[in-house]
């Protein structure tokens, strides 16, 4: 049996693990400016009096109804020359009007589940050549300006027209949406085009940014500039913890036991090496979700059950017992197959962030080569270890290499 020893460190050291996972399920960072001073492009906006005269316009004097008759209307400037004007009813109703200094081109407002550009859907308004305007819904199913595509989307429009006016400088986007829930905290896109769209179709942006705006108290901030490199770096501490190294960890104990003790300690330092980095991808995910919004409860669920694995898989490094135990047989298989949950459900969920997340093709050829090499790896030792049991099964009981003369 384990010595009173190794469960007083176990002990310990399942304290501390609870400290962290405690830290990575309930971290909150806060990402919400308690006011527009954080916002890029506020101040080229005019904060102070240039903002109030922008938001003093009368806009009953030039929108259609119901935009031109809005009460209880929230006014903020959001980046460079944009202005964002809403109100949100008890029922979950939103008026949203955007404007912006306009000259030719195409001027967007889009919706993102998670910061990025990819899968949000947008609102794009423009006055053509013939001096007509335009406004339409568009789905952001790639990067490429092919796969923009109009009158697609997931914004819960109603049956309010919606609306674009052109008035002196500035153009107007005004249209209604329904939520079943009140909205708060909200990543938004705003873009701005040059050329004409053709078509229907948009040319690329010519300037774009992403803010996290909060529609419950009317304050805006920065987006994380470099929330794609967040989720990279979160894709990749998940591919070399939990689908390289602890894989290679566990590939050890099952070909190289005829290396003992090496094969032990090689084991026990690949894998607490693999839980570091996986717990490195596991926070990042965490700070991802609580930064931008980054909601999808079935990756982050598995993320968390994976973790748990590991810790439960480190607890009984400690609680190891002797091999003359009665119970080390059962613990075995406790060892053994919770081991393989861990590898198998990492594999399912680094899957299934690259399809959520959007990754592109780079990254499921780098995994999916990833894998191969890994699978073949096992086949390969796993037909060498057969050849050398079946070798030693052959060989008589008594035959010596060298027989003494």
């Amino acid at each position: 049996m384990a010595s009173s020893g190794s469960w007083s460190l176990a002990l310990r050291f399942a304290c501390r693990l609870y400290v962290i996972l405690a830290l990575v399920l309930d971290s909150k960072i806060s990402v919400v400016a308690d006011d527009d001073s954080n916002v890029p492009g506020v101040n080229s906006a005019g904060v102070g009096g240039g903002a109030s005269e922008l938001c003093d316009n009368e806009l009953g004097s030039f929108m259609p109804p119901p935009y031109g008759n809005l009460s209880e209307i929230v006014c903020r400037p959001v980046w460079n020359t944009f202005v964002l004007r809403y109100s949100q009813t008890e029922d979950h109703v939103m008026n949203i009007i955007l404007s912006a200094v306009y000259t030719t081109g195409w001027v967007g407002l889009g919706f993102s589940k998670d910061g990025m550009m990819v899968g949000s859907s947008a609102m794009v308004g423009w006055v053509n050549r013939k001096g007509q305007a335009r406004i339409k819904q568009y789905f952001l199913q790639g990067s490429k300006v092919s796969q923009v595509i109009p009158d697609k989307g997931e914004l819960p429009l109603t049956g309010i027209p919606a609306s674009l006016v052109l008035h002196g400088p500035r153009i107007y986007l005004a249209f209604q949406l329904k939520f079943p829930t009140h909205l708060a905290r909200q990543p938004i896109i705003l873009a701005i085009g040059s050329g004409y769209p053709k078509h229907h179709h948009l040319t690329k942006h010519n300037d774009k940014t992403t803010i996290l705006f909060d529609f419950s108290a009317g304050s805006a901030s920065e987006a994380p500039t470099n929330f794609g490199q967040m989720k990279k770096n979160h894709g990749i501490l998940a591919i070399f913890g939990w689908g390289l190294i602890i894989p290679v960890g566990a590939i050890v104990p099952r070909y190289f036991k005829h290396k003992d003790p090496l094969w032990y300690y090689l084991h026990a330092l690949i894998q607490f090496v693999g839980f570091v980095i996986g717990l490195a991808a596991v926070v990042l995910g965490q700070q991802l979700y609580t930064k931008i919004g980054a909601n999808f409860p079935t990756h982050r669920a598995i993320g968390i059950f994976v973790l748990v694995l590991s810790i439960l898989q480190i607890l009984a490094f400690f609680l190891r017992p002797n091999k003359d135990a009665k119970i080390r047989k059962y613990w075995n298989w406790y060892h053994h197959w919770l081991g393989r949950f861990a590898v198998f459900f990492a594999t399912v969920n680094i899957l299934l962030g690259i399809k959520i997340g959007a990754a592109g093709n780079d990254w499921k050829i780098g995994y999916g080569f990833l894998l191969g090499v890994i699978l073949l790896s096992v086949i390969v030792l796993e037909a060498l270890a057969r050849m050398r049991r079946t070798e030693k099964d052959a060989l008589p009981s008594n035959f010596q290499m060298n027989p003494v003369q």
